[in-house]
């Protein structure tokens, strides 16, 4: 607390008991003033004398317990607001020590401290809805920076990839931190008007995540080559040219999802909902398919009622054709 602050608040103490001193001093008797004395001397009897004056001390002393009564009822509303201001100032810094602490850990060398500043960001982001955003931004950025997949840099990796390397350990064991990372994202609560999650040209092979969201979702020319993604929201997501090759995507949602000239062949889709996807030049060969929801896909920037086989997309080997509706009129 500066000096500034304590200066201010022993004036507002002063102010406050000067009130308090001047209204039991001067309010009762404005109130009930005493009685005059040409009034007092028509009064005959000694005795009612004495008790017309004794009933109005009486009325000025109730009038100045009520104001007391009042300013102890303010000084105690007074100190919990203080008490609560006080609790918020030092919660926000507490939140401010730790949001700092963690991101010095996500800078560290040791993989088991970075693991502990993502886990710690993420409590603060639950204990704090207004850093929810940055925390977004932090981890997301964390993953970028750490795992990259630098598609078309002059010494960029082939993309996609001659094949699977299906040798890769999981994405927990080689980099433990970007899946702590991603589990994190993948947990984030939705809200109204929440930033979108940009993940392009990242390396998240053999990444794990059940059941998340990761709704509106950018991860163009990502590598997700034999990710586990089963019953994963991906709602509106930004999937071009992501290569998807042997994912397991079954029961997830890509709901109005940019799948276009993305690589998914041998990748597991049942029952997975692709209405509204935009499936142009994607690659599907060998993907499985059943249980699929196609309506609406859309095809080279024509919508059909279903999927429409042609010469942009590559179906499955034997896909029956037959789900798919005629171009919606």
């Amino acid at each position: 607390m500066t000096r500034r602050t304590v200066l201010l608040a022993a004036v507002g103490v002063l102010g406050l008991l000067a009130f308090v001193v001047g209204s039991l001093t001067v309010l009762p008797s404005l109130l009930y003033p005493a009685l005059p004395e040409a009034d007092l001397h028509a009064v005959s009897d000694a005795g009612a004398r004495i008790q017309l004056q004794q009933a109005q001390g009486q009325l000025q002393n109730s009038v100045r317990s009520a104001l007391l009564q009042l300013t102890a009822g303010l000084l105690v509303i007074g100190g919990a607001a203080a008490t609560w201001r006080q609790v918020q100032v030092n919660r926000e810094g507490q939140i401010t020590e730790r949001f700092t602490r963690a991101v010095e850990q996500l800078g560290s060398d040791n993989v088991d401290v970075r693991i502990g500043g993502v886990y710690a960001l993420e409590r603060v982001a639950r204990n704090s809805s207004a850093d929810r955003d940055s925390v977004q931004f932090l981890l997301a950025a964390f993953v970028r920076n750490h795992s990259r997949w630098t598609v078309g840099g002059p010494d960029g990796p082939v993309h996609p990839s001659a094949e699977v390397d299906m040798h890769l350990p999981w994405l927990q064991i080689r980099t433990p931190d970007i899946q702590a990372a991603m589990g994190i994202l993948a947990r984030r609560p939705s809200t109204p008007g929440s930033p979108r999650l940009y993940l392009s040209r990242v390396d998240l092979r053999s990444v794990q995540i059940h059941n998340g969201r990761l709704t509106d979702t950018q991860l163009r020319y990502a590598n997700l080559a034999r990710a586990w993604l089963p019953g994963t929201r991906l709602d509106r997501s930004d999937l071009k040219s992501t290569d998807l090759r042997l994912a397991n995507l079954e029961t997830a949602v890509l709901t109005g999802a940019t799948l276009t000239s993305a690589y998914l062949g041998g990748a597991v889709l049942r029952d997975a909902v692709l209405r509204d996807a935009d499936l142009s030049h994607a690659d599907l060969t060998g993907a499985d398919l059943r249980g699929a929801d196609l309506t609406g896909a859309r095809v080279e920037d024509t919508t059909f009622a279903g999927a429409l086989a042609d010469d942009t997309t590559t179906w499955p080997t034997a896909f029956d054709t037959g789900r798919l509706a005629l171009p919606v009129p």
